[in-house]
């Protein structure tokens, strides 16, 4: 359904502000536009009503001032009222390209200082604000989301946190573990899967895709991904399977334990194109070493597919990978900061996010339900069958 008819029947909670820190300032800028666009020309019937006043603005964001001092101390400023305002504040706590000045030396911003200025945004707020949302696409410390030792929670903490802050709701996307959202179960906590974008991302890029059980497959690289996977298994109607990790518990390397093996669990993949989808790409060691199995196995074109895409070791190991013949693509979103080395590669696919979170940010500014958005079942069936309808025709 076009946006102008969702929302025409209700009424603007506050007046739409959007406080991208910099760390997220140019997706910020991409859903900014498309809120102007779509409420230029938006129609209300009590549009003359006091709620509507500054319903259309050219610009939405309102951009918080984060100065740091010499000993690398900050604070946040706002130059401008809020009072009233229904606030959407947006962070990419990975954007490891920030730098920041402290005793003369140069530091790069770390998830925890981008935490850090989220809640100097939400301190100067000040209570003034008639609701305020936090989307942090990637969920911060969302790896430390339950304990196993003696060990920190880090998760939970920061999501009580920021409730006990005066935040309302908080969105993000696919988040690790989604069940984090027990530690503030009677708190608004959305976790968004951008499942339709993948298949609109890659069936935009790759035009000679044969969506069915006998040419397509999708592949947990983990038993963490698994339900990801079913999910999108289910809806495109074609197989899935699974690799299991077989861990060395002994030792600890990185921060983690090494993993000895990789076991497959499915049915045969041979001559198929295989997705494999996880949630993120950080070494992606993960993500090649299942590639490379599933090549011993006689698989065809592997796309890769994760939410997000960190790529801490850098790009060297997915160009072999690639120049090797094992990965066709990498598809990942843009809900995080992409290095111009990465938008560079020609085997990238980059997922348009902005609209998405257009979309529900629009929405929840009218307090209307997103149950449709947050479901993309309806979406991906379309647009696979206008792929699949134009294949036929050129084909005749």
């Amino acid at each position: 359904m076009p946006n102008d008819e969702r929302i025409l029947e209700t009424m603007p909670t506050g007046k739409l502000g959007l406080i991208p820190t910099d760390s997220c300032i140019e997706l910020g800028k991409k859903v900014n536009a498309y809120l102007s666009s779509w409420r230029e020309h938006r129609e209300h019937e009590h549009q003359n009503e006091s709620a509507f006043k500054d319903y259309y603005k050219e610009d939405y964001i309102i951009r918080p001032y984060t100065p740091r001092f010499g000993s690398g101390e900050a604070k946040c400023v706002i130059n401008q009222s809020v009072r009233g305002y229904d606030l959407y504040i947006m962070v990419d706590v990975t954007n490891h390209s920030l730098t920041y000045k402290m005793c003369g030396e140069t530091n790069h911003m770390s998830p925890d200082d981008h935490y850090s200025d989220l809640k100097r945004v939400i301190a100067a707020i000040g209570g003034k604000a008639r609701r305020i949302t936090v989307i942090l696409p990637f969920l911060y410390e969302s790896r430390q989301h339950r304990r196993t030792g003696r060990e920190s929670l880090d998760c939970p903490i920061a999501l009580q946190e920021l409730m006990n802050m005066g935040v309302d709701n908080i969105i993000t996307f696919d988040a690790h573990d989604p069940r984090v959202v027990n530690a503030i179960p009677i708190s608004g906590f959305e976790n968004v899967m951008p499942s339709y974008q993948f298949i609109k991302g890659i069936l935009k890029n790759v035009k000679d895709l044969k969506i069915d059980a006998e040419h397509l497959m999708i592949i947990s690289p983990d038993e963490g991904a698994t339900n990801r996977a079913i999910y999108l298994a289910n809806v495109l109607g074609v197989d899935m399977g699974m690799f299991y990790k077989r861990r060395d518990y002994s030792r600890i390397e990185n921060g983690r334990n090494p993993i000895v093996a990789h076991e497959f669990l499915g049915s045969n993949v041979e001559g198929k194109d295989v997705f494999i989808i996880d949630d993120m790409i950080s070494s992606g060691e993960s993500m090649i070493d299942t590639a490379r199995e599933l090549k011993m196995r006689k698989a065809n074109r592997i796309f890769v597919v994760s939410t997000f895409g960190l790529f801490t070791n850098g790009l060297a190991a997915f160009d072999k990978a690639y120049e090797e013949g094992l990965i066709y693509r990498v598809v990942t979103t843009n809900l995080i900061y992409q290095s111009p080395e990465l938008l560079s590669r020609e085997y990238y696919i980059s997922c348009d996010m902005s609209k998405y979170i257009a979309y529900l940010i629009d929405t929840l500014n009218h307090d209307a339900s997103i149950s449709d958005l947050l479901d993309p079942n309806d979406r991906i069936q379309k647009f696979v069958s206008k792929y699949k309808a134009e294949q036929a025709a050129q084909n005749q």
